[in-house]
């Protein structure tokens, strides 16, 4: 069950870039402050994935411009490494970028409600907190969390395949594609890779 109850602040997050070979994951989160009317502006508004590349650009620009004009909301995107991932996992490493984003956004004092996407949990020591299955498709603000994770996550990709263009990280992100394999095939891992999750690709 969805219990939402009025906090001064809503807070979305979810993440993105959970399944690439190669690249950093991205947490996203999204405090808006004030009554429920206040997070208006996100009515209809999907899960990232559900978006088209220009839909999802626009939402985040929206939602960055809303945060400037309104002064009511604050915006945390925290990048986990790929070898942050190959030392510690997933699920650590989540829970390390979801302390972070947390950290940034709630003040010791802050009345607040946490909405999580999925299997993200905050720190226990955050006690309004609900983890929704299918979140991201359920609740706007994780939704608009996902939005500006996975715009920003994209345009990062696209800056580093200038610095690594043969492995094509602007066509596929990073995602485990047959021609980012046969990249990885002929060129071999790059810093950027995730080398826990290459290990069934014949390098040889």
């Amino acid at each position: 069950m969805i219990i939402i109850v009025n906090k001064k602040y809503l807070i979305g997050i979810d993440e993105v870039g959970r399944g690439p070979l190669a690249g950093p994951m991205m947490v996203g989160a999204i405090a808006i402050a004030g009554e429920p009317p206040a997070a208006q502006f996100l009515e209809g508004i999907k899960d990232s994935k559900k978006l088209t590349k220009l839909q999802r650009e626009k939402w985040s620009k929206k939602i960055w411009a809303e945060k400037e004009k309104a002064g009511n909301i604050n915006i945390a995107i925290v990048s986990i490494s790929p070898a942050v991932i190959d030392k510690f996992g997933i699920s650590p490493s989540l829970k390390l970028a979801v302390a972070k984003c947390l950290k940034i956004l709630v003040g010791q004092d802050d009345e607040y409600q946490i909405m999580l996407d999925g299997s993200l949990y905050a720190p226990e020591k955050y006690k309004n907190q609900q983890t929704i299955i299918k979140g991201d498709e359920k609740i706007p603000i994780i939704s608009a969390a996902s939005v500006v994770a996975k715009v920003y996550r994209d345009n990062l990709m696209q800056k580093l395949h200038k610095k690594y263009p043969e492995y094509g990280f602007d066509a596929h992100k990073g995602y485990g594609t047959a021609a980012h394999i046969a990249a990885i095939k002929k060129h071999g891992l790059s810093t950027l890779h995730r080398r826990s999750f290459c290990r069934n690709i014949n390098l040889s």
